[in-house]
């Protein structure tokens, strides 16, 4: 019994830190990498342009890092990408599986 609750707890931490936000200004080439939508040469345009000194904000961010504008941000956002702690403005939050709609008793064939 204990390995089962174990084990549910290590895979709702994995669960958690998957979701968990990467901050332009912080992450690493990891972390970066990990984003859906980052691959090898993005993450390394972020970091050569974060040499140059921290992002102030997205429009700096769309700025300074090639290929990346508002279209383009508003999906790094949506995957958790931040830039110092904030999203994208009007990126949505990555979509969570909508709740199951509550069971409905069957009706009783039986007639009275």
């Amino acid at each position: 019994m204990f390995r089962k609750i174990a084990a549910f707890a290590a895979t709702m931490l994995f669960a958690a830190a998957s979701f968990a936000a990467v901050d332009a200004n912080k992450g690493t080439e990891a972390e970066l990498d990990g984003l859906k939508g980052v691959g090898p040469s993005l993450s390394k345009r972020i970091l050569e342009e974060r040499k140059q000194g921290e992002f102030k904000d997205w429009a700096d961010f769309m700025q300074r890092v090639k290929g990346v504008k508002e279209k383009s941000a508003a999906k790094l956002s949506a995957e958790g990408l931040t830039v110092n702690g904030k999203s994208f403005p009007g990126a949505e939050a990555p979509a969570a599986k909508p709740a199951a709609p509550p069971a409905v008793p069957a009706k009783s064939a039986a007639k009275p």
